[in-house]
């Protein structure tokens, strides 16, 4: 019975910690997303709030991997580092972001509340737009980091909500 009761617990406590709600215990927008050529996982971009709806002041920005099958999963330090990371941020105003991410070092994002929700707003094609996500298209080598052919931005133009796309290719 003792033993039952530890195996009871020890899988209601890995539910929780690979629910979906598992990534912070604050409350979270959800930004963007990254897709990548690589596999089915996403890197996803959420962004943490008080209890007022307010941008947290300290680490404003959860980033984590949503797999295949629902489950999250924490950058490890290269991939935060070197690919997905937050490069830095700063709180402009008291509810306006500006972050710059390791893969787009001359992007900033400025995250803000635009009727009533809160965006990742970026220029995309000259064009100030809403991100919706993007699209890396890697090709891997057997030793290393892969090559990155190039990087797709996909949005809605701020000013009138029409799609809006760009590619980025590495010099």
């Amino acid at each position: 019975m003792r033993l039952f009761s530890l195996i009871l617990i020890a899988s209601v406590f890995s539910l929780l910690l690979f629910s979906p709600f598992a990534v912070c215990s604050d409350k979270t927008k959800h930004l963007f997303f990254i897709e990548r050529s690589k596999n089915g996982n996403l890197v996803q971009y959420d962004l943490r709030l008080t209890e007022n709806d307010d941008i947290l002041d300290s680490n404003p920005v959860a980033v984590y991997w949503i797999l295949p099958n629902g489950r999250q999963r924490d950058l490890n330090l290269i991939q935060s580092r070197f690919a997905y990371g937050i490069d830095s941020y700063e709180k402009v105003e008291k509810n306006k972001l500006r972050l710059v991410l390791v893969a787009l070092k001359d992007r900033a994002i400025i995250v803000e509340k635009i009727e009533g929700s809160f965006r990742a707003i970026i220029a995309i094609n000259g064009k100030t737009s809403v991100l919706e996500r993007v699209y890396v298209e890697t090709e891997e080598k057997p030793v290393g980091l892969p090559r990155v052919l190039y990087i797709d931005l996909f949005g809605r133009t701020r000013e009138r909500g029409l799609p809006i796309n760009e590619r980025i290719v590495p010099q």
